[in-house]
């Protein structure tokens, strides 16, 4: 389930509001983690963003009240030569266990947002990524 989030309301909160309103945050957070743990469920949160866009700072204000055994952090960081060949199979192996929640520092689809513009990843790759992921959704 994808959820896409409104902020036009946060836009005129003051300090106090707005620090009421991160506390509020932060027990819906664990209520979350709760009823994950209760219900053997699985959750992933992806952070998506160009470097130094403050993904990592944003999983740690996320992540500092729930019970650690039940997240893990994510962040894969430059593929291996097999990772890079394996680009799905590299993200399938972080995903969620039960009564876990992940947050993952960016996504498997990372190859064709930020590899071919880093260099990890061949045009060959990324055209058969697109090829073959892209293309099962998007008909040309």
């Amino acid at each position: 389930m994808l959820i896409s989030f409104d902020q036009k309301e946060y836009e005129k909160l003051d300090d106090n509001s707005y620090s009421l309103e991160k506390r509020r945050l932060k027990i819906e957070l664990l209520k979350l983690q709760e009823d994950v743990i209760k219900n053997n469920r699985k959750v992933c949160i992806v952070f998506e963003g160009r470097d130094t866009a403050g993904k990592s700072s944003a999983s740690k204000f996320f992540t500092q009240y729930l019970i650690p055994k039940n997240f893990s952090y994510v962040n894969l960081g430059i593929p291996s030569e097999w990772e890079s060949s394996h680009w799905f199979e590299r993200w399938e192996k972080v995903i969620p266990k039960a009564k876990e929640i992940s947050f993952l520092d960016r996504s498997w689809y990372t190859r064709a947002l930020t590899e071919p513009v880093m260099g990890y990843c061949s045009e060959r790759q990324y055209r058969d990524f697109l090829e073959t992921f892209i293309g099962s959704f998007f008909k040309y």
